[in-house]
């Protein structure tokens, strides 16, 4: 299509399969610019489109989404995509450069493939701004050291990691004792009476001191009152600290539908979600506990050796480990420590990879997602919408220990739930911040 002179104005972004696969719609969120998919990122969303895994979705959607903006159009040439304030796409196909990644890096790979597609850009598009877009950490480098323009892929990051650092607990100093003292009294307090005029969040906790006494709280959005919370025990698991005891709390509030716990290793979350769980059986028709597979050096579980309970085990054994940490408290003739073992035998207490939950029906589930750092925005809203009926969801993580490739602090699922749904009456966030797994164990965190 014939491109006018105001075209000059617009950027041309290079999109590398890391970010299709992140996001299928990635091609609509360039505003007025251009967008160029190398032809290799075509051939390579080839080998994803068959599968149950979100990459494969995401996969099969870009195809489908790219056929429809196409329509009878040929791809290799501009073609305008849906609205007026979008600019064009094209697919490029490998072009023949003065400069060659393959040659310059000694080595024939996709990634260079696609940074050709860059250079010959820069090269033959006079003028205008080209900027390769990949999650891929290492290609962006290498699109810097051939003097290319390269970025991340910034749609639905967190702008401010630190602002999820003040989400969901708060120290209110100097309050009037007499204010403790009723909430000690009756249990609750008007929020305004301790609050006054700040603004207050949904399910936020609070540690309120005066100079003679202290107290734990909840704030109650539906009542607008201050709930004292109070140290309790799930399957015989106290709370340690008085994050735990808020996390403990939103695990086994009924009001609260969605809780998210962050926290780094050894602070409890996987444990107190478990404990608080087995406490509510009774309340659920089953109990799921599941993790993400992240293969060790990003390698399939396909190439692992055994068959696919012996590779899936490593994976999993964390989880049965809190298990028995919480049957454990009890004797073996204790009815409690012979309970979990009925709810394992009879599959009211699940232990499974998350993919083999994927797609299920989630009514009257308590379901505990662990290591929700390594999903991806699109996972935790898939798992979210599949809710049903009297379904409780837990996702716990750590948003600094990622060990999925192309995500990071600021673009995992886990901060972008933080993020998008606080302050909602159906939604609590604790960041548990002290380690109570051993001393030793905190040595590690702090120190090392």
């Amino acid at each position: 299509m014939p491109r006018a002179k105001s075209d000059k104005d617009r950027k041309i972004f290079v999109l590398d399969t890391s970010v299709i696969l992140y996001a299928h719609n990635s091609i609509m969120n360039f505003a007025e610019h251009d967008v160029v998919i190398p032809i290799t990122v075509l051939e390579e969303l080839d080998q994803f489109k068959k599968g149950n895994d979100t990459k494969n979705f995401e996969a099969r959607e870009f195809i489908r989404l790219l056929d429809k903006l196409s329509q009878d159009q040929m791809i290799h040439e501009w073609t305008p995509l849906n609205g007026k304030t979008k600019g064009n796409f094209r697919v490029l196909m490998n072009p023949e450069n003065k400069m060659n990644a393959n040659e310059i890096f000694g080595e024939e790979k996709n990634d260079h493939k696609i940074l050709n597609c860059a250079l010959h850009l820069k090269q033959n598009e006079k003028g205008r701004k080209v900027i390769l877009v990949s999650k891929d950490i290492n290609l962006r480098l290498k699109a810097k050291s051939l003097d290319l323009f390269a970025e991340d892929y910034e749609t639905g990051k967190i702008k401010n990691i630190n602002e999820l650092e003040n989400t969901g607990k708060y120290f209110l100093d100097n309050i009037d004792p007499t204010h403790i003292n009723t909430l000690y009294e009756r249990g609750s307090i008007d929020a305004k009476t301790i609050l006054g005029n700040k603004k207050r969040l949904s399910n936020a906790y609070y540690i309120i001191k005066s100079d003679k006494n202290s107290v734990l709280a909840y704030y109650n959005s539906d009542q607008d009152v201050l709930e004292r919370v109070d140290k309790k025990l799930a399957y015989n698991i106290k709370p340690k600290n008085a994050e735990q005891t808020f996390a403990l709390h939103a695990i086994t509030n009924p009001n609260i539908r969605l809780v998210s716990i962050q926290g780094v290793a050894g602070t409890g979350k996987t444990l107190l979600a478990l404990a608080g769980a087995l406490e509510q059986r009774r309340e659920y028709k089953q109990i799921f506990l599941a993790r993400p597979i992240v293969p060790l050096s990003n390698k399939d579980i396909g190439y692992l050796p055994g068959d696919i309970k012996s590779k899936l085990n490593p994976y999993m054994e964390p989880l049965w480990d809190n298990l028995k940490f919480i049957q454990n408290q009890y004797k073996e003739t204790d009815k409690e420590f012979q309970k979990i073992t009925e709810l394992v035998n009879q599959e009211k207490l699940v232990i499974q990879p998350l993919a083999y939950i994927r797609g299920r029906s989630l009514s009257n589930i308590f379901f505990i997602v662990d290591e929700a750092q390594n999903l991806t925005p699109h996972e935790i809203k898939t798992i979210i919408s599949r809710a049903g009926e009297n379904t409780k969801i837990i996702f716990t993580g750590d948003v600094f220990q990622i060990d999925t490739p192309y995500l990071d602090s600021q673009s995992n699922g886990l901060s972008y739930l933080i993020d998008r749904v606080k302050d909602h009456p159906l939604y609590a966030h604790i960041k548990l911040e002290k380690g109570e797994r051993s001393e030793l164990a905190n040595l590690a965190n702090e120190l090392l």
